[in-house]
């Protein structure tokens, strides 16, 4: 069943996004927003975890927070503006929010 795992939480603070990583399905996807954006700085160790993600599992960012916390956004995601992100929620059988 295939999962859209949503972040919101700073990576710095806790290990929300190192245990979704390890969680994370072939068909599964992983959306960033909130303060987890921060994990897509230039150089960081999250970052780096994210673009070795196997590229079967889809990676997304929210623009607003992105651009919101002056971020250059990688290759590898996705930016999605809040209509993309309920048809992302749609699309995946399951939401799971990383509380």
């Amino acid at each position: 069943m295939a999962t859209l795992h949503v972040l919101s939480h700073s990576p710095f603070t806790d290990s929300r996004l190192s245990s979704c990583l390890r969680l994370l399905g072939s068909q599964d996807a992983l959306l960033v927003c909130g303060d987890a954006v921060y994990a897509l700085q230039a150089g960081s160790a999250q970052l780096q975890a994210l673009e070795l993600m196997p590229e079967a599992i889809a990676l997304y960012a929210l623009d607003e927070d992105v651009q919101a916390r002056g971020l250059e956004l990688p290759a590898r995601l996705t930016l999605v503006d809040y209509p993309a992100f309920v048809a992302l929620s749609c699309q995946y059988s399951k939401v799971n929010t990383w509380l």
